[in-house]
């Protein structure tokens, strides 16, 4: 019975391990932040895998239509492909992080391997927007402690999320809004993406018209909208 228990145990803790590894707001394996203070009346609006053309493009027109600014986490090959449209992103005012070279799954890389992947990516925002935020996101929320301390020790800090639209395969824009109305707490890191970690051109025309409708939803309940360096 003894040895059962034992991996029954064993077990349990694995799983909780796993995913504490992939949680977004697990602070299992370190510190990182998932979001601001509770009831707070602050959302920060964040977007992952772009640049992305033409989505990420017509994001920043809804964004200025509004007169938001959000935070931009980019995958440095995409970036190195189309360094004009990261260029326009930090010319609008937006917050641009680092989200790795090509966008692996962290947990399954040796640290020497994550460490290039931080700084590729680092090398090719410095290329195209020159100075640039020192926020870092890991794909897929995945990181072990390892991978947080590199991130430490180049700098960075690592950014999660609270909030998603679980857009990535592109869903109706109702169903994306629905999605993130249900998770709202206030003081919430909203996670939705311009592009995709495979492909550029990939279809975000369903988030860039749900970003607007959020938008237009909080700011008549008197939400700010703010980039994660001020939350």
């Amino acid at each position: 019975m003894l040895p059962a228990l034992i991996g029954l145990t064993a077990a349990a803790a694995a799983t909780a391990a796993g995913y504490q590894s992939m949680a977004p707001t697990g602070q299992w394996y370190g510190q990182t932040f998932a979001h601001g203070a509770r009831g707070s009346k602050q959302i920060a609006l964040t977007f992952d895998d772009g640049p992305n053309d033409p989505h990420t493009l017509n994001l920043l027109e809804v964004l200025a239509k509004h007169n938001v600014r959000a935070t931009f986490f980019m995958i440095g090959r995409h970036v190195q492909h189309r360094p004009d449209i990261a260029r326009a992103v930090a010319q609008a005012g937006h917050v641009i992080g680092n989200h790795t070279f090509t966008h692996p799954r962290l947990i399954f890389k040796s640290a020497a391997q994550t460490r290039q992947q931080l700084l590729d990516c680092r090398y090719a925002l410095q290329d195209a927007i020159g100075e640039h935020s020192n926020l870092f996101r890991p794909p897929y929320g995945g990181r072990r402690p390892s991978t947080l301390r590199i991130a430490r020790e180049l700098g960075l800090q690592t950014i999660m999320w609270n909030v998603t639209g679980y857009d990535w395969n592109a869903p109706p824009a109702s169903v994306i809004e629905k999605k993130v109305a249900r998770q709202m707490r206030g003081g919430d890191v909203i996670l939705l993406h311009d592009g995709d970690d495979k492909v550029m051109g990939a279809d975000r025309g369903q988030t860039v018209i749900a970003t607007e409708n959020l938008i237009r939803r909080y700011k008549d309940r008197g939400v700010e909208f703010v980039t994660i360096d001020a939350m």
